[in-house]
């Protein structure tokens, strides 16, 4: 049996071995300047996505759809959080998800709706929206400017 660097916890949970400890998430080098713009298009474009394949699913497999398209989001925006190293990360794609939501969610032509209103349809809203938020809120290797690198650490 290993035993664990100095000053490191003897036992780490779960999501530590996961995600990592803040220490090591701040450690992470910072992307190029190319690299997080690129990631920021991708991201915005992903958001897109996932927020229309999550409207569809959560009505699709009620309760689960809800809850895995809920999941989903929460992994893009933390996701994006931790490839930029930016709160921008975590809010661009939060951006994309919302704008499809506003489109899906105006009446068609026909008068239905592809994001009804129903139980589901609202916890998948208010969930992936707060989940962004939180996710937007978290500690970043950058500093407090919107996409700008931080200080060397």
């Amino acid at each position: 049996m290993t035993t664990p660097p100095k000053g490191a916890p003897a036992w780490r949970g779960l999501p530590a071995k996961v995600l990592g400890t803040q220490a090591e998430r701040l450690a992470e080098p910072q992307p190029s300047r190319t690299g997080r713009i690129v990631a920021y298009v991708f991201l915005f474009l992903l958001g897109l996505v996932v927020s229309l394949c999550g409207c569809f699913v959560q009505a699709l497999w009620q309760p689960f759809g809800m809850l895995l398209a809920v999941a989903a989001c929460l992994a893009l925006f933390y996701g994006g959080l931790r490839l930029t190293g930016t709160k921008l990360g975590a809010g661009v794609p939060l951006g994309g998800w919302f704008l499809m939501l506003m489109v899906l969610m105006s009446p068609r032509p026909k008068g239905d709706f592809i994001l009804s209103a129903g139980f589901t349809s609202y916890a998948y809203l208010f969930l992936g929206a707060v989940g962004g938020v939180i996710c937007a809120t978290l500690p970043t290797r950058g500093g407090f400017g919107f996409g700008a690198p931080g200080p060397k650490r």
